[in-house]
């Protein structure tokens, strides 16, 4: 997602998502949780012994549907025992946590575990929601694994191209095929290797490919928006960042994700759109997005794939 508000650099900003790790972690505004987040005082017990010392975890039944790797307790949320992990911590409130991992609570040292089961109880629809979100991306990760062989298929600029090991190839060659029927790749890529090439040969070649064209296409694509913009690249360097598509700093650098050469034509526009538009608004204000707005009206759409959209996952 987009980082929002005033950034704590002003001097660069980013433009944050998902890339193929799993889901960020979502976590529950403290101010939700009711009277049971706040009870006490927070400042006469910060040195005090706990006062309401964990229980033993409960007796498993059955395999706890959700359950965090660091796990010390349970408890059942309406159809789902949830295994999770607990800590004390210096807080005002019951503080939840749901990430790839599963969830995560943390409560002052004053307030007793009945308390926190409470909330918990209080907040199942959430953290049951979050749980199952978390779960469904991390399948569909899983899913779109790549085992590199002949014949693999790779999504590349929105369309789909397959992979076909040719020993007669030098390097790597795209071969598109106009007449292809629908529905049907119209697009290969012919690695100069052998069948019984390794997957992680195969990889570095494929991996090595798509960079080069990632490079390409950016460096297309930043000339046709600073111009539009009338904004001036300094210099451009490619990201491999898990976690963010691009930056821009306000030098006049631009980093760009190469895993954006995954995605169609209008995707990364916006993605370069967003990063030059820092270069005339460092920040992400009301006149930032209409700086991006003035030449990609619909830019909503395309961020919205950004969010959604899970990649291949490459190793």
């Amino acid at each position: 997602m987009v980082r929002s508000g005033a950034d704590p650099n002003p001097q660069q900003l980013s433009l944050f998502d998902r890339v193929a790790s799993p889901a960020p972690a979502e976590t529950l505004s403290p101010n939700a949780l009711g009277s049971a987040a706040t009870a006490g005082a927070p400042g006469a017990c910060a040195e005090l012994p706990v006062l309401n010392p964990p229980a033993p975890p409960v007796p498993v039944q059955s395999a706890p549907r959700f359950q965090h790797p660091r796990a010390q307790r349970q408890i059942q949320l309406g159809e789902h025992r949830v295994a999770y992990e607990f800590r004390r911590a210096r807080r005002r409130s019951i503080g939840f946590v749901v990430s790839a991992e599963g969830l995560s609570v943390s409560a002052p040292r004053w307030v007793g575990v009945g308390e926190v089961e409470q909330a918990l109880q209080a907040k199942s629809g959430w953290i049951l929601r979050k749980l199952h979100e978390q779960q469904q991306r991390a399948e569909r990760v899983q899913a779109t694994r790549v085992q590199w062989h002949d014949g693999t298929s790779l999504p590349f600029l929105g369309d789909t191209v397959i992979v076909v090991l040719d020993p007669r190839t030098t390097g790597a060659v795209l071969h598109a095929d106009a007449q292809a029927l629908p529905g049907v790749p119209r697009m290969t890529l012919h690695v100069g290797l052998p069948q019984g090439a390794s997957q992680e040969q195969i990889r570095e070649a494929v991996q090595s490919w798509l960079q080069r064209q990632a490079r390409r296409v950016f460096e297309e694509r930043c000339a046709v928006f600073a111009q539009r913009l009338g904004v001036r690249v300094k210099r451009l360097s490619l990201s491999s960042a898990s976690t963010r598509w691009g930056s821009a700093s306000a030098d006049g650098s631009v980093r760009l994700n190469w895993r954006l050469i995954h995605f169609a034509l209008p995707v990364i526009d916006y993605v370069v759109t967003h990063e030059l538009a820092h270069l005339r608004e460092m920040n992400h204000s009301a006149a930032f997005w209409e700086v991006v707005r003035s030449v990609l009206p619909d830019y909503e759409q395309s961020r919205g794939l950004l969010r959604t959209e899970v990649l291949p996952a490459f190793d």
